[in-house]
């Protein structure tokens, strides 16, 4: 088997999450919110004769959650802001013509004045 030259490498740190798992999310949230509502009410009833204020803010919360619940369940899967690219370069290698010449001793002058090769 030979290597294609060119060929694209893809990263999957970026991938969006499963269809099944955002559904599976969802629907978590709502179950949440519609047990919070559902305590919602229950207090409103043991509290509307006791704390009557309390009773209305929880009586306004049960009413408006469900609302709420199903504008965030509906919202969509997530939007990736920022996806890493999908192509990792090669590694820049050096060219054999700068290490040659990395590699090539200097012409080193015995001690002494330095001569004038003008």
């Amino acid at each position: 088997m030979r290597k294609q030259r060119g060929a694209e490498v893809f990263r999957i740190t970026g991938a969006r999450q499963s269809l099944a798992e955002d559904v599976r999310g969802r629907q978590r949230r709502y179950v949440i919110s519609m047990l919070i509502r559902t305590a919602a009410v229950l207090l409103t009833v043991v509290l509307w004769n006791v704390q009557r204020p309390l009773a209305v803010v929880t009586l306004v919360v049960g009413t408006l959650l469900p609302y709420v619940a199903v504008v965030i369940a509906n919202a969509g899967r997530e939007n990736v802001t920022s996806l890493p690219s999908s192509f990792e370069p090669a590694p820049a290698r050096p060219m054999l013509g700068a290490a040659e010449a990395a590699a090539e001793p200097q012409a080193v002058e015995p001690d002494g004045p330095p001569a004038d090769r003008s």
